[in-house]
């Protein structure tokens, strides 16, 4: 089975798409992660984001895995590097190319044959995992947003700060040519702003168990 969630920035899709993960023992997928890795890559061999063509053949030169449940790029454990600020600053930019995008889907593809798995990200039911048999849209407010990821405690930026990068990068997923982010006709669409995340979960087991039946 197949459960793929979408939504914005700072949902909570990451923390639901875990703890239901905790609870079906499905393989967890969290694909943004994918992108992180690559856009990691890219800033530490001083690639330039803007040079689109340097993006596309760097991106053929690495390999992403998930192993103990950490993100590793090349084989190795980037786990505790991918949610940096200059990460959060690249990331979206790197994933509005339409070749990276096909070449990080592939990958995903590859990790996630022949097993049971929670993906979550932006087009995950739009685009890469259009069968999936549970399709969900995560949302919440952009100021419950700006305080999850302050209180990750991983940013150095104030609320503020965080609310704007928030702001500019939904513009860049809504608007993105390839990949946007927008809510599948099939998905049901969740707003998680004043629910918890027990709450959320149970909805979306709720659905989970309709198709295990």
């Amino acid at each position: 089975m197949i459960v793929a969630i979408d939504g914005p920035a700072g949902a909570g899709k990451s923390t639901i798409a875990s703890n239901l993960a905790r609870k079906t023992g499905f393989f967890y997928l969290n694909t943004g992660n994918f992108y992180r890795a690559l856009t990691l890559a890219l800033i530490q061999n001083n690639i330039d984001i803007n040079n689109t063509d340097s993006v596309i053949e760097e991106a053929d030169k690495h390999k992403i895995d998930i192993i103990d449940k950490h993100v590793h790029l090349d084989g190795k454990d980037v786990e505790d590097k991918l949610h940096s600020d200059r990460v959060d600053s690249l990331v979206a930019q790197v994933s509005t190319i339409r070749e990276v995008r096909n070449k990080i889907n592939s990958q995903l593809h590859r990790v996630s044959q022949n097993q049971d798995i929670i993906a979550e990200g932006r087009d995950m039911t739009t685009v890469v995992f259009t069968d999936a048999e549970v399709k969900i849209y995560l949302d919440a407010s952009i100021e419950k947003r700006a305080k999850r990821r302050l209180d990750q405690g991983v940013s150095e930026k104030s609320l503020e700060e965080i609310k704007s990068g928030i702001n500019d990068r939904d513009m860049i997923d809504h608007n993105k040519e390839f990949g946007k982010l927008k809510i599948s006709d099939d998905a049901i669409y969740l707003n998680s702003s004043d629910l918890t995340i027990d709450e959320v979960c149970e909805k979306v087991m709720s659905e989970i168990n309709k198709h295990r039946s």
